[in-house]
């Protein structure tokens, strides 16, 4: 059930549903994946900086790609285990660097993500606004057209007495 879910709020947030609109959801999809390349990009290149940063520095534990790759990808979504950190400044300003642009990557997506959200549900109340406008249109000519052939048998009659 899940993949099925999932594969259908994929199409849904590609355009690929038929419901028009594509060029909202393309707009938040493409806020969504730059802001995740750009992440991505952080991640990469704040493990190459940290560990460089923190070579040869006394306490480090930030000296291989692969500990600070895992510790930018922890940074990056704040979880921060707090099994590798930076000992040196320009270490950590590397981490403040990741920790920002994680922190806000997040926020654009999630921001992103709601918009499109909402956006659909505001799609949905029209739709259903206009139905009930047409609704209450046939409605008022069906009773003027009642009202008509009420008109005409009683005129028919002699009228009323």
């Amino acid at each position: 059930m899940l993949p099925g879910f999932l594969a259908r709020a994929v199409a849904a947030l590609l355009g690929r549903d038929g419901h028009g609109g594509r060029e909202g959801r393309s707009l938040h999809l493409k806020a969504a994946g730059t802001a995740t390349a750009v992440l991505g990009v952080v991640m990469l290149a704040g493990s190459w900086a940290v560990v460089a940063a923190e070579q040869g520095a006394r306490g480090a534990n930030l000296t291989t790609y692969p500990r600070g790759l895992w510790w930018s990808i922890e940074t990056a979504t704040t979880v921060g285990y707090g099994d590798f950190y930076p000992v040196t400044f320009w270490g950590r300003v590397v981490g403040t660097v990741v920790m920002v642009v994680g922190i806000t990557t997040y926020g654009m997506v999630t921001a992103a993500l709601a918009t499109w959200f909402v956006g659909r549900e505001q799609q949905r109340k029209h739709h259903l606004a206009e139905g009930a406008r047409e609704l209450e249109e046939e409605t008022v000519r069906a009773l003027h057209e009642r009202f008509d052939r009420v008109e005409r048998l009683l005129a028919r009659r002699g009228g009323p007495e």
